[in-house]
């Protein structure tokens, strides 16, 4: 069984890290929605979903069921990394609701409400209103990736969404450093790359 590496997330945003889930980590593409399977991983890695809805509609799906549902989480992070390619580095304007209406349909769908549970803070419990949703079909496993789309579009100031500059990397982020100066998706990956290249040209021009 071929295994793969752990999901990557390194954007500073969960919807950004959802259009990171199909990326190039060393040599071969890795897509960790590529299967009913995968998605359910990816979920429980990216922790948008409490462990036991995973499991529960894991065990009542239908034979192929979760590999539909894979199907249409990989065509709606394509559609919106184009959205996000279209309109990363500038300011994102009342505009772009028109082209927002498929996310719109998605987040018309959710069954979200709010509940009074029992939190464990600092030294004791105590009661907190916190917001739950009805896990009632495996279709039900887009709905936090939607909502992690909507705070995006509303929450994120685009100019700060930003391609990292690797040579053939994929990888998008939210630059939330003090100056705006992040120009890779990690430095251990393709800042390294880069420096070594920097320092092979350096060594050539001096022959």
């Amino acid at each position: 069984m071929q295994t793969r590496p752990p999901a990557m997330f390194i954007a500073d945003s969960p919807c950004l890290d959802f259009l990171n889930s199909i990326a190039t980590p060393v040599d071969t593409p890795v897509d960790w929605l590529d299967s009913g399977d995968g998605l359910l991983n990816w979920l429980a890695q990216a922790k948008l979903v409490p462990p036991d809805a995973l499991n529960a509609l894991k065990a009542r799906a239908m034979p192929g069921e979760l590999d539909k549902v894979a199907d249409q989480a990989r065509a709606l992070r394509e559609w919106f990394r184009g959205f996000v390619r279209k309109h990363a580095g500038r300011p994102l304007g009342p505009k772009a609701l028109q082209e927002l209406s498929p996310l719109n349909g998605l987040l018309e769908r959710d069954e979200s409400f709010r509940q009074i549970s029992r939190h464990r803070h600092g030294d004791g419990d105590r009661l907190e209103l916190q917001m739950t949703r009805r896990w009632r079909s495996p279709e039900s496993l887009l709905l936090p990736i939607g909502e992690a789309m909507a705070k995006l579009v509303c929450d994120e100031d685009f100019t700060d969404v930003k391609a990292c500059e690797g040579h053939s990397c994929t990888l998008i982020f939210a630059d939330h450093t003090r100056r705006r100066a992040r120009r890779w998706c990690s430095m251990a990956i393709c800042g390294n790359r880069a420096k070594q290249a920097a320092h092979r040209n350096r060594l050539k021009s001096k022959h």
